[in-house]
């Protein structure tokens, strides 16, 4: 399955600081960005737009990948892909059907970008199935998205056991991500259910720790022995 790459998101960092917590995750072995974008609908929260990629873009050379909470999700994949977004990730309940999916898809792949799509709890990963080879990843959310600090529902990692499981039976490298409730104690458990990214928030932006020892911390229980 090949090493484990841990993206964290910026929610919980200082945005005071941006720049300059974006680098120490960087120098601290973040491996991409997950960055957060909600628009007070699809999501009750707002986050940031394009702004606030394009900072953590000009502070760092890591990948990133923008998570649209959003309700009309292709009507910002132009401002994001501007702002240095390279993956575009949207959510298969904003745009309701398989046609629809794969018409964003499209869109993302016209504007440079790679294309995911995230399902929320209620959303079954069977859902999914017919498009796994249009995709370059996809993100099981394991809280409800919107809010960060959320504890994991352990029990959604079934889905990620059914992707990989249907992934491998197409022979499909697919990445499956998870995201929400991600720490040291807990991590393993994704990894061991077929997970190939792991979002961290709160878990790498917190008070008792600086990003590079949380990310040393996350490191450790993913690859231990």
């Amino acid at each position: 399955m090949g090493r484990v790459l841990i993206a964290p998101s910026i929610l919980t960092a200082d945005f005071g600081r941006l720049a300059e917590q974006a680098r120490a995750a960087e120098a601290g072995g973040a491996d991409l960005w997950h960055l957060d974008v909600m628009d007070g609908h699809f999501v009750p929260p707002i986050s940031f737009g394009r702004e606030v990629i394009a900072a953590v873009r000009a502070a760092s050379t890591l990948f990133i990948e923008a998570h649209l909470m959003v309700a009309k999700p292709g009507e910002q994949f132009a401002d994001m892909a501007a702002a240095g977004a390279q993956r575009l990730v949207f959510h298969y309940e904003a745009v309701r059907d398989l046609d629809a999916a794969r018409e964003h898809v499209a869109a993302a792949r016209a504007l440079g970008c790679e294309a995911g799509i995230a399902i929320n709890p209620e959303t079954p990963a069977e859902a999914l199935f017919p498009i796994l080879d249009a995709l370059d990843e996809v993100i099981v959310m394991l809280i409800r998205p919107g809010w960060g600090g959320q504890q994991m529902q352990p029990a959604l990692l079934d889905k990620v056991r059914a992707l990989r499981a249907r992934a491998a039976a197409a022979g499909l490298p697919l990445p499956v991500e998870v995201d929400g409730g991600v720490k040291a104690h807990n991590a393993s458990m994704c990894v061991e259910a077929g997970a190939t990214l792991l979002v961290a928030g709160s878990a790498v932006f917190n008070a008792e720790q600086t990003p590079g020892q949380a990310l040393a911390e996350l490191r450790s229980a993913v690859e231990r022995p």
